[in-house]
């Protein structure tokens, strides 16, 4: 089992493509690439936390799409996840991976947000602005499907990115 990260993959939600600039023409080709980017790095044994705003269109649309995708998904809650269909109660998580711990939510922490007990925070919300920031000298990574072709991104692939970030700190 591998675990793997992505956020705000916008499954029927027409205006995403417009606002994050998606280079996709039309919803239908949006959602099916997705899907197949996802199901082509996800095996059905793994684990991928979508950190937010996975779907539009309502419950049924969710489980839909959760039926199309690859692996077990746990949903941590993201700003549009209110009327998706995404059952969360999960509005963020402290997680452990390489020795190194990871504030995991939707949107990106704010200069007051104490996060230096944290290695790094993985979050979503921002789409294609940045891959990444130092906020406090801890490294915000952004796990959104805008930033990584439209793909989750292995943990293992987060840990070496960012290791990358520390040693370009330096």
């Amino acid at each position: 089992m591998r675990i793997y990260f992505s956020s705000d993959c916008h499954f029927s939600h027409s205006n995403i493509i417009i606002y994050a600039n998606r280079p996709f023409k039309d919803i239908d080709e949006m959602n099916d690439e997705i899907v197949k980017r996802w199901n082509k790095k996800v095996e059905p044994d793994d684990l991928v936390y979508h950190v937010g705003d996975f779907s539009f269109k309502g419950q049924d649309k969710a489980l839909e799409w959760e039926k199309k995708l690859h692996g077990r998904i746990v949903h941590i809650a993201g700003n549009h996840d209110y009327n998706s269909g995404v059952k969360t109660l999960i509005q963020s998580a402290v997680m452990e991976f390489g020795n190194k711990k990871f504030l995991v939510q939707h949107r990106p922490p704010d200069a007051n947000t104490y996060i230096e007990n944290f290695d790094a925070v993985l979050c979503g919300h921002i789409h294609n602005k940045w891959k990444y920031i130092f906020l406090q000298d801890v490294p915000v990574i952004n796990v959104g499907t805008d930033v990584w072709d439209f793909r989750p991104v292995s943990i293992d692939s987060i840990l070496k990115y960012y290791n990358k970030l520390m040693r370009m700190k330096r």
